[in-house]
């Protein structure tokens, strides 16, 4: 794990580890299992939309700025791939958070799909995770020193989506064959297209930074407030940023089964739609760049239902210098990556003592049909139980 090789492996992921994906239902993993839904749908008819889509899609050659230096190329038929949400925390993205900076990547998964596509396991690394930050070349072509006990969502800030590979390859010894970024105003906007989310909430949620005042009961939440609920932190569970990915492993869960109901993938101008907002939202590898591409890549996921994603935390615990930081819980959080890199399932004892397994968080928000029906909450709430904030 973690051995060096100057192959270049598998070109964009097209190499030795690729086998036939399996296809089946059409489901997704928010952004991506969104575009990945709604292409398949396309299906081929639609070459003047495709044009129309790849024009949206602008890739960054990971491959190219990486070189050599990376994990060892493993032939095990699985696949893995970093999806980021980035926030610049200018224009439509300075309303949520209220963290002050350039931009940063302020959600980080790592998805591992098992040889087969039908299973997948989705590991977050807490963006507070103090680590050895790589020395990075940076979008600019310059370089920018390795940096000891940074916290890890600076090497996106200081290197751009390299530089958060390189870091990500390192911590874990895996080699990404993918890279996708999601811009949460674009999310916000899918959503909205996607006709909103349905959620149910065990316990109320106030936050007057992410714009949240939602009752116990089932909620249809639009763009504007689900961009505020995976933003959300200090309100739930100790207020770290452990909290606020315990909302959004939830939330996303309940993102992956709204996908799936939804019926407007028979309605080819809605599509359209869809499908424009979705790829307008992301930002790819260059192997992934074009809607053909996309296909390929969205046929692995297409069999993927909630209950076939397993969303975990990077075991962490508390920094004992500074405890609003944490930092990699030794051991397991070796455990975790070994058992990807050997495409087996996470071991339960490696998530044991980890501070990102504790608290209340990951059980404030469930899918939208878990209450009975006298517990539900008719149509959509907002600050002081009106309109959704910016809705």
């Amino acid at each position: 794990m973690g051995e060096q090789s100057s192959s270049t492996g598998r070109a964009g992921g097209r190499g030795r580890r690729r086998k036939p994906p399996s296809k089946g239902r059409k489901a997704g993993k928010a952004v991506i299992w969104t575009v990945s839904a709604v292409l398949l749908a396309g299906g081929t008819g639609l070459g003047y939309v495709y044009l129309k889509l790849d024009g949206n899609l602008e890739g960054i050659d990971i491959n190219a700025r990486l070189g050599t230096d990376r994990p060892r190329d493993v032939d095990n038929g699985s696949l893995d791939f970093l999806v980021l949400g980035s926030d610049s925390r200018a224009g439509s993205n300075a309303g949520y958070g209220g963290d002050e900076g350039g931009a940063r990547a302020d959600t980080a998964m790592v998805v591992h799909l098992y040889d087969g596509r039908k299973k997948a396991s989705v590991v977050s690394i807490p963006r507070d995770t103090l680590i050895t930050r790589p020395q990075c070349v940076d979008d600019d072509g310059r370089t920018v020193a390795a940096q000891n006990r940074a916290m890890f969502n600076t090497a996106y800030e200081v290197g751009g989506p390299a530089c958060a590979v390189k870091t990500v390859e390192q911590m874990s010894g895996i080699r990404m064959d993918h890279y996708i970024e999601v811009d949460f105003t674009g999310f916000k906007k899918l959503i909205d297209e996607l006709g909103g989310v349905e959620i149910t909430t065990t316990k109320p949620i106030k936050d007057a930074k992410s714009h949240l005042d939602l009752e116990p009961g089932t909620h249809t939440l639009d763009g504007e407030q689900s961009l505020g609920l995976v933003r959300t932190r200090s309100s739930v569970g100790d207020g770290s940023d452990l909290g606020r990915i315990q909302l959004q492993q939830a939330f996303m869960k309940a993102f992956i089964a709204q996908v799936k109901e939804v019926g407007v993938l028979n309605d080819p101008t809605k599509l359209l739609d869809i499908a424009d907002t979705a790829t307008k939202a992301i930002t790819p590898d260059s192997e992934l760049d074009s809607v053909t591409e996309l296909i390929g890549f969205a046929e692995g996921l297409s069999g993927l239902g909630p209950s076939d994603v397993e969303m975990v935390t990077m075991p962490v615990e508390y920094d004992p210098v500074d405890p609003n930081r944490v930092i990699p819980l030794k051991g397991a959080a070796q455990q975790v990556w070994t058992a990807l890199s050997l495409d087996k399932p996470i071991p339960a004892s490696a998530l044991t003592d980890s501070a990102g397994d504790k608290g209340e968080a990951g059980t404030l928000v469930k899918g939208g049909d878990t209450v009975p029906d006298g517990q539900k909450t008719a149509g959509k709430t907002g600050p002081d139980g009106g309109t959704p904030a910016g809705g």
